[in-house]
C-alpha cells in the first residue's frame, strides 16, 4: 500500500491522515469473515494489489458526462486529482464556497473532517483517509438557496496494472441552506478501484438533495462510505443508482441529530451478467419526532447478485419516532440471488417502524399481456 501523503499539506489534513494511518495498521482490509462483509464477494478486491492511479487525460469522459449550464458548478477528478482544465467553479453564486481540501479554511477543515467517516469503524474509509491525494470541499452558508445542482465528476482510467484512485467529499451545509449535490462515477478500464468517502454536515432548517450515479465498467471495483448528519427540522434526500462495476459495496449512515429531521433514502440498482451490489444503510434515529422513509429497488440478470441490509436504530429518546423501510427484488434469471436483510433496534417505546421485503420473479402475467400485444419474450 504506498502512501501519497504530501509532508506540505495542511496540518488538519496531515493530522486526519495520521488516525487513519493508525486505523489501518491496527485493523487492516476486511477479509470477507467479519459479519457486516458476510455476503460481500469482496475476496476479488482483498486478492489484488492496487498501486496508485497514475495521472490520465479525462477530458472525452468530462466531455461525455458535462452537466455543462445544468448545473452551478461542476468539479472533475481523474485518477483521485483535480482536473483543474476540465473544472468550472467560475461565477459561484453568493453563499456557495468549493475548493480542494488542501486550499479550504483550515478550522473548517480540522473540525469537520474525518468526524463522521470514523476510520476504526470503517476499513475502506481508513484505507481512503491514509491515501487520498486530495479531495473536495463544498460550503453552503447560512441561508443560502443554490438552485441549480452542484456537480462532482469522478472519473477511474485504469492502467496497465491493477490502481486505486481515494474520491474524498467535505460538505458543510449551514442553517436555512438549500442545495442539490451530485456525485458520478465513471471509468474504464480492467480491475481499478475506486475508494470514495464522502461526509456532509447539515445544520437545521436545511435541506439537501444527494444524488450519486456509479457507472464504473463492469470490470472494476467500486467502494464507498457516505455518512450524513442532519440538523433540526432539516430535510435530507438520497438517489443512489447503482449500474457498473463487477464488485461495488456502499455504506451509508443518516443521523438524524435533531427534532423534526426528515430523511429519505430511495436506491435503485441494475445488475447483469457476474455484477455483485452490496448496500448497507443505517438510518440512525437519535432525537424525537423524526420521520424517515427507504426504499430500495433491485433488478438483477443472469447470474448477477445483491446485498441489501438496512437497519432503523431507535435511541431511547427518540420517542415518536416514524420510520419505514422497503426492499423490493426483481429476479430475471434463476442464476440471479437476492439477499435481503431489513433490521429494526427500537429502544424507545412510543414509536412508529415497519420493514418489509419482497424477492421474486416477473409475473408470467404481465409477460404475457406483453407478448400478446407482439412483443418479444426477451423485450417483455
Amino acid at each position: 500500500m504506498t502512501q501519497l501523503v504530501d509532508k506540505t499539506e495542511p496540518a488538519a489534513l496531515i493530522a486526519m491522515r495520521s488516525r487513519a494511518e493508525n486505523a489501518l495498521a491496527e485493523n487492516g482490509l476486511p477479509t470477507g469473515k467479519e459479519e457486516t462483509f458476510r455476503f460481500t464477494k469482496i475476496a476479488p478486491i482483498i486478492r489484488t494489489t492496487f498501486t496508485p492511479a497514475p495521472e490520465a487525460d479525462g477530458a472525452a469522459f468530462a466531455q461525455q458526462y458535462t452537466f455543462g449550464s445544468d448545473a452551478v458548478a461542476e468539479v472533475v477528478f481523474v485518477n483521485g486529482r483535480l482536473a483543474a482544465n476540465l473544472t468550472r467553479v467560475d461565477d459561484l453564486p453568493p453563499g456557495l464556497t468549493i475548493s480542494t481540501l488542501s486550499d479550504a479554511d483550515p478550522f473548517v477543515v480540522q473540525k469537520y473532517l474525518g468526524t463522521l467517516a470514523d476510520p476504526h469503524t470503517h476499513p475502506f474509509a481508513a484505507y481512503n483517509g491514509a491515501n487520498f491525494a486530495d479531495g473536495v470541499f463544498i460550503r453552503v452558508a447560512r441561508s443560502a438557496t443554490i438552485t441549480k445542482p452542484i456537480h462532482l465528476l469522478f472519473i477511474s482510467i485504469g492502467a496497465s496494472g491493477p490502481v486505486v484512485a481515494h474520491p474524498r467529499v467535505l460538505a458543510v451545509i449551514e442553517d436555512n441552506a438549500e442545495a442539490t449535490l451530485v456525485e458520478s462515477y465513471v471509468g474504464r478500464g480492467d480491475k481499478y478501484l475506486t475508494n470514495a468517502v464522502t461526509e456532509i454536515h447539515c445544520g437545521q432548517d436545511a435541506r439537501i438533495d444527494h444524488c450519486k450515479l456509479q457507472q464504473e465498467s463492469t470490470t472494476a471495483f467500486h467502494t464507498a462510505v457516505m455518512n450524513v448528519v442532519i440538523g433540526r427540522a432539516t430535510q435530507f434526500v438520497s438517489h443512489a443508482i447503482n449500474v457498473g462495476a463487477l464488485v461495488s459495496r456502499n455504506d451509508l449512515a443518516v443521523k438524524l441529530d435533531g427534532e423534526g429531521a426528515y430523511a429519505t433514502l430511495n436506491g435503485l440498482v441494475l445488475l447483469d451478467g457476474q455484477q455483485h451490489c452490496d448496500n448497507h444503510t443505517l438510518l440512525d434515529h437519535a432525537k424525537p419526532n423524526c420521520p424517515s422513509h427507504e426504499l430500495y429497488k433491485h433488478v438483477l440478470g443472469d447470474a448477477s447478485s445483491a446485498v441489501f441490509k438496512g437497519q432503523i436504530y431507535v435511541n431511547q429518546i427518540a420517542q415518536k419516532t416514524n420510520a419505514k423501510q422497503s426492499s423490493k427484488s426483481l429476479l430475471l434469471s434463476d442464476r440471479a440471488m437476492m439477499n435481503s436483510m431489513p433490521a429494526l433496534e427500537i429502544y424507545a417505546d412510543d414509536v412508529k417502524c415497519t420493514h418489509g421485503s419482497t424477492i421474486g420473479p416477473i409475473d408470467d402475467d404481465l409477460v404475457f399481456y406483453l407478448r400478446s400485444r407482439g412483443v418479444g419474450i426477451e423485450a417483455a
